[in-house]
């Protein structure tokens, strides 16, 4: 019983409140990643009806700032060119696909 005691103890020490994120924090990294959504989509619905009859179905990840994308038939593909061209460099993308949705699957 003292085992699982010290068990339990030690779980419970695993999240302490200093590494609590804030709800403040929370809230602006959702705006954030918002924003960021909001001004891809908005890139992406000019871009599509150039690029859906050649590469329909594709993966296409938009960088906002520049306005380039990086287009690929698989999901490894993408990742796998994101990652040449960005290295290990921090980098807000966002992932479409080239269809009349852009959405890339369902839950």
């Amino acid at each position: 019983m003292t085992q699982l005691s010290e068990k339990r103890k030690a779980l419970r020490g695993r999240i302490s409140p200093e590494q609590t994120i804030p709800p403040e924090e929370l809230a602006r990294r959702e705006a954030e990643r918002t924003e960021l959504g909001l001004r891809c989509r908005a890139i992406f619905e000019r871009i599509r009806p150039e690029l859906i009859g050649e590469y329909y179905n594709w993966y296409i990840a938009i960088e906002p700032d520049r306005e380039k994308y990086l287009v690929d038939p698989k999901l490894l593909g993408i990742v796998q060119k994101i990652k040449e061209q960005y290295g290990d460099k921090s980098v807000m993308l966002t992932m479409f696909r080239l269809n009349e949705t852009g959405t890339c699957g369902s839950i």
